[in-house]
């Protein structure tokens, strides 16, 4: 009996170790994404069959995602932090949610003004923040720079959305780190005197707008008119086609370039792979993706921009250190309030 006993507790201890060896051997990533694009699914599936590790994916926005890593503190499960934006990719470093990483095929991809000083974060995409205008109404040759829109020749024209967008607050951002606090100012306050209509909506509401006759010129990102041409909505892909796009800045210092981008969370367990979670992403198989699925321009300087952005040629991008985008965040806002940006 006794060696029945004793045999019994063998083959339990021997289960027990198979049972730990097997979840030792089960990889886990956590992603804490504010994307929600059929792409970024994709390329999850990928990353999870060629790694063999898989991945737990949490979806909320930005500010949700950075709240939740804040109270979850050194207990976060997070690995990984993907978000729209430098502002908030600063945000998030600012309270201490990411960590350094180093990795020499991040470094031979991406540019030094599309990551972090510090390595917390890298660029995935980019886009432009540009000027659509109406191919009925204006001539491309009035424009030329984001301060011409501040000028008289565009009072009651300009189609914008809000101030509490981000998108805006570092576009304003980027022109106080190039002009100066007082030229941002009056610019602000021009561009509120030339709005057609109080800010409300998103980027594709603007061209909607524009489509719609109530102004001549929208404030936009570049993959917002992909996405409007792409739509299965005929009334989107006309207010798309209604629309060309102009790159402001090309003769000073080029159109405002922001990113979608992803960094490493502070308290990270997995953190070797999730430095090969961020290198899959910046390659060129990944890069390919993001640029033909989601209208955005690849990081990856040997990977192409889709057929769309191509059309609308080659532009000269402003290289400015987008930390400089969340370094005058604060200056940004304060602006806008001031000059009555709703």
């Amino acid at each position: 009996m006794k060696r029945i006993i004793y045999l019994l507790l063998i083959a339990i201890s021997i289960i027990g170790c198979k049972s730990d060896n097997k979840k030792e051997s089960e990889k886990i990533l956590t992603v804490y994404t504010h994307r929600h694009y059929e792409s970024d699914q994709e390329l999850f599936k990928r990353f999870e069959k060629e790694s063999g590790i898989k991945l737990n994916v949490v979806n909320a926005s930005a500010d949700e995602l950075i709240q939740k890593m804040s109270l979850e503190g050194e207990q976060s499960p997070a690995d990984v932090l993907i978000t729209v934006d430098a502002g908030r990719l600063y945000r998030a470093k600012s309270q201490d949610l990411l960590q350094s990483f180093s990795s020499k095929l991040v470094d031979s991809i991406v540019p030094k003004y599309l990551k972090d000083e510090d390595g917390q974060w890298v660029g995935l995409t980019k886009r432009a923040r540009v000027i659509a205008y109406s191919k009925d109404r204006v001539d491309s040759t009035q424009l030329s720079t984001y301060a011409n829109l501040a000028t008289e020749k565009w009072n009651n024209k300009i189609m914008v959305r809000s101030s509490s967008n981000i998108y805006n607050q570092s576009l304003l951002a980027s022109i106080i780190a190039n002009q100066g606090e007082e030229f941002a100012e009056e610019w602000a306050q021009g561009v509120v005197e030339n709005m057609a209509r109080v800010p409300k909506g998103n980027d594709r509401d603007q061209v909607k707008a524009l489509a719609n006759n109530e102004g001549d010129l929208a404030i936009v990102n570049t993959y917002y008119i992909g996405k409007l041409l792409n739509s299965e909505d005929k009334s989107e892909v006309e207010a798309g086609k209604s629309v060309s796009i102009f790159f402001p800045n090309q003769e000073t210092t080029g159109t405002h370039i922001n990113v979608s981008g992803i960094g490493v969370a502070k308290y990270s367990p997995n953190k070797d792979d999730a430095i090969k979670f961020i290198e899959f992403l910046l390659q060129e198989e990944a890069q390919n993706i993001f640029a033909g699925s989601n209208f955005e321009y690849p990081v990856n300087s040997n990977v192409e921009p889709s057929e769309i952005l191509k059309s609308w040629g080659d532009f000269k991008e402003d290289n400015l250190s987008l930390n400089k985008l969340g370094e005058y965040n604060k200056e940004a806002v304060i602006i806008f309030d001031k000059v009555g940006w709703k």
